[in-house]
């Protein structure tokens, strides 16, 4: 249908009269395009950009033509047609993940190094005394960590059924090879700082230890958990922050032994459902992702005491968490959409408030606060 009586500049308003307009919003260097509808309100808008600047709607600003644009607004009636150019602001902390996505974001260093690491490094380049695998056969503990290495090195192996504890932390190496199924006792891996890809962990292998009860991959480069997590029964800890992550798989909820589970710092959307069978779960992070609900089996984890959920795009929480997660005590929803008055709502609140309030006065460096409130997250309206 035309338009009568339009103006030059306004020839072009059949795109404001199509189901779709696209404009560009500008933020931190970067020039976003959105498409959507004319009618869509400025709300819709904000909740598009979420994702692709990791900045929660009540974060943004939106500014056109010099004028702070109002979330009940349509495009339409804010004058935003197709072509438009909108200037993003962002409220510092009202973010998810890592933070807002900038212009030049790089990955984060996986390795911090000491500022006076010279003498260490010379240090390290020292070779290890002969009778080191001796040593760990006895003791059991193999610790290499800080020790500049590559490639784990074939004495590790030799150890084979006498390792209890191998600790890599904080090299370069990229390779754990099938070989690590020879340490058939092992307990416990740690792998944090290194530069592992997906692709270059034996799962098949690590899936063969029985019992191994704690595995921490923090600060790699792994986007996926394959299936075979789930072959790791006799894990009690999972610690994977810092990666990218993107999700989890539906075997996680074959670790019906795990307590701690801590995948903070990744790009993880979604929670299956089937994290309501890790029902020996103390401890959850999921702070720093980019989530927008939980699953309402969270209410099966019993005993669960300290749930982090910090910076992800949170509106609200499964209904029966406070009701059913009895052992509750510490809930950090920082920088998430959920407000105190929203939790007030649930059911179970008043008694999860009062293991709150207890926890805290036992703690030694409780400091009396005035009015008690809420205050491990939960933002005010």
């Amino acid at each position: 249908m035309e338009e009568t009586g339009g103006t030059p500049g306004e020839a072009r308003d059949p795109q404001s009269q199509s189901s779709v307009i696209t404009i560009t919003v500008k933020f931190s260097g970067r020039s976003i395009p959105v498409s959507l509808s004319p009618d869509s309100t400025i709300k819709d808008l904000k909740s598009l950009l979420q994702p692709l600047t990791n900045v929660l709607p009540r974060g943004q600003k939106l500014i056109f033509k010099g004028k702070l644009l109002v979330d009940t607004m349509t495009l339409r009636t804010s004058e935003v047609a197709g072509g438009a150019k909108v200037m993003l602001m962002a409220s510092q902390g009202l973010h998810q993940g890592d933070g807002p996505i900038l212009k030049d974001a790089r990955t984060v260093p996986r390795r911090v190094d000491n500022a006076n690491n010279k003498m260490v490094n010379e240090k390290l380049q020292v070779p290890v005394d002969k009778n080191r695998l001796e040593r760990w056969k006895v003791t059991g503990v193999v610790a290499l960590s800080e020790s500049n290495l590559k490639t784990i090195p074939d004495e590790v192996w030799a150890c084979g059924p006498s390792a209890r504890v191998l600790d890599l932390n904080n090299n370069s190496v990229r390779d754990v090879p099938a070989q690590v199924g020879c340490l058939s006792s092992i307990q416990k891996l740690l792998l944090n700082s290194n530069a592992i890809v997906d692709e270059s962990l034996n799962w098949d292998a690590l899936a063969s230890l029985k019992y191994l009860s704690v595995l921490s991959m923090n600060q790699n480069h792994f986007t996926n958990l394959p299936p075979a997590l789930g072959a790791l029964t006799s894990l009690r800890q999972l610690h994977v922050a810092n990666n990218k992550l993107t999700s989890l798989p539906i075997e996680i909820g074959l670790l019906t032994q795990i307590e701690v589970l801590k995948v903070n710092h990744n790009r993880i959307s979604t929670i299956p459902t089937c994290i309501g069978n890790c029902n020996s779960l103390v401890e959850i992070d999921l702070s720093s992702n980019l989530l927008s609900e939980l699953p309402e089996t969270f209410g099966n984890l019993h005993d669960l005491k300290a749930l982090y959920l910090g910076n992800n795009g949170l509106k609200s929480l499964p209904s029966t968490l406070f009701k059913k997660c009895l052992q509750l005590s510490t809930l950090d929803i920082h920088n998430t959409e959920i407000t105190t008055d929203l939790l007030r709502q649930f059911e179970g609140w008043e008694s999860f408030d009062e293991r709150r309030r207890l926890k805290h006065q036992k703690q030694l460096e409780f400091r009396v606060v005035g009015s008690a409130e809420f205050d491990e997250g939960a933002d005010k309206n």
